[in-house]
């Protein structure tokens, strides 16, 4: 007698799902500094960030040999950088979610999601550029000493590049770790380095070729012409991975921008940016009234600063990627097995706790040497990217808590009240050494509020559309393999 159809597809499921695990089991396991593997990912984010906070430490030095006065007028790269990290807070920072989903969603449309993100932040970029030239004299004004600010006009205007440069390099950096790529990133930040520095040494440094006097705008011009070349280089190397991967997958559909991709893009992105325009805003704020003191201040803001987020920063920043990039991949795992079409999933703690990395316990082992401090590394880790590469909505809630309840209130004081210069600098480490302890008690807070709402089936998740949606493809293929068992 023929099995029921329903006992035949339990059968088919079950050899299926044993096909899998005997692939799985025998497969070759990844070395260590795989791409794909957390501890491999950490690697190439390590030499990505390694690389420009190195740099940024010599073109201080370059300056320095060349005007000592002129060292602050670098600064307004960096703070050009600021007012462009807004606009690169936005789209390439849902990568983590849309794109690092590689569960439930195809490499195709994976592809084409990079792909928008890229058009849309190259577009937006230019367009930055353009409002940089015409507001270069608010700029100066803003963010540079009056003993300087007539002498560093043409510097700001010429920093001005950076919008487009740090907006397509971004998204190309974002989309790629998000493909578990992280050697495009890593490839876009040793050609700037090693591009930067041999023009430096050729123009710049004492021993140059030559009898002119280097100055301060030939490093800046320097330094936008490598941004610029090393952001097409990192898109052509992308573009060389997207055909190479849709060789490896046949019949995969055409990958291009789309409007509908946009739309899924906009909802994660939204939150994400209005987070890094508060943030940012507030910043900004609080960095005018410290160049109000003076040259002197200035450049030593500057210069701490280029200590602070320069190399002291660069594992922070490669863990902070890493971490990122495996719960997005983590976070699409979850989703497909809870159901896509869920609006409000419930999860358990079970399912909670493996959202994040599961090789940060190796990687603790690894740095202690003991299984205990291991163990308790992996759970504080566990929860620290959750917001922002599973629930940008609930990132965007603790950001308006830290911003608004501490860092907006300093920064209305800084402005109200007169401080002399020689308090100054006690009142900004209060305010920025203050915010990280406030910070760390906002996030624990939230992200303990986010656990009992999602353990509770009470946390709202965005529905995969169907643009992306590959469950109608990986029901096709079910219904082949039944089909050829039937068959036999």
């Amino acid at each position: 007698m023929n099995p029921t159809p329903k006992i035949g597809v339990t059968n088919c499921a079950r050899l299926i799902d044993h096909e899998q695990r005997q692939e799985a089991n025998e497969s070759p396991r990844p070395r260590l500094w795989n791409r794909e593997t957390y501890f491999g990912s950490i690697i190439f984010n390590l030499g990505a960030f390694a690389l420009p906070a190195l740099y940024s430490t010599l073109s201080k030095l370059w300056i320095a040999n060349i005007d000592s006065s002129q060292v602050v007028t670098t600064d307004i790269y960096t703070y050009i950088g600021v007012i462009v990290q807004v606009l690169n807070d936005g789209l390439p920072r849902s990568a983590w979610l849309v794109i690092g989903d590689k569960s439930t969603r195809s490499i195709s449309s994976r592809l084409s999601l990079s792909y928008t993100i890229i058009v849309v932040q190259t577009v937006l970029g230019t367009v930055m550029t353009g409002i940089f030239l015409a507001a270069s004299n608010s700029l100066a004004a803003a963010f540079m000493p009056v003993e300087v600010r007539q002498t560093s006009l043409k510097y700001v205007r010429i920093s001005s590049i950076q919008a487009l440069s740090s907006a397509l390099e971004t998204a190309v950096s974002c989309c790629t770790r998000a493909l578990d790529h992280p050697d495009v990133p890593l490839f876009i930040s040793s050609t700037k380095f090693i591009v930067n520095i041999i023009l430096d040494l050729l123009i710049l440094s004492k021993v140059h070729p030559g009898s002119f006097q280097p100055t301060v705008n030939m490093q800046a011009w320097i330094r936008v012409a490598c941004d610029m070349s090393s952001a097409l280089c990192g898109l052509g190397y992308f573009l060389h991975l997207t055909f190479k991967l849709q060789r490896s997958q046949p019949g995969t559909q055409r990958v291009k921008p789309s409007v509908e991709a946009l739309k899924t893009l906009i909802r994660p992105s939204a939150y994400t940016f209005a987070e890094s325009a508060i943030r940012n805003a507030i910043y900004l704020w609080l960095v005018s009234r410290i160049v109000l003191l003076g040259e002197s201040y200035a450049t030593a803001w500057g210069v701490f600063n280029t200590i602070r987020w320069g190399l002291v920063m660069v594992p922070v920043q490669a863990l902070e990627q890493s971490t990122l990039t495996f719960v997005g991949h983590n976070w699409g795992i979850w989703r497909d097995r809870a159901g896509g079409e869920i609006r409000y999933p419930k999860a358990t703690k079970s399912d909670i706790m493996p959202l994040s990395i599961r090789g940060i316990q190796g990687f603790a082992y690894y740095l202690s040497g003991s299984t205990v401090v291991a163990q308790i590394t992996q759970r504080i880790w566990k929860l620290a990217a959750i917001l922002l590469a599973a629930s940008p909505r609930w990132y965007l809630y603790q950001a308006l808590g830290s911003n608004f309840l501490w860092m907006l209130p300093w920064a209305i004081f800084a402005t109200v009240m007169s401080v002399s210069q020689s308090a100054a600098w006690t009142y900004y480490a209060i305010i920025f050494g203050g915010a990280l302890v406030f910070d760390f008690i906002d996030v624990s807070i939230t992200l303990a509020i986010w656990t009992l709402r999602l353990s509770r089936g009470r946390v709202k998740v965005g529905m995969h559309d169907s643009f992306l949606d590959v469950s109608s493809f990986r029901f096709t293929v079910t219904i082949d393999k039944v089909s050829l068992l039937m068959d036999e």
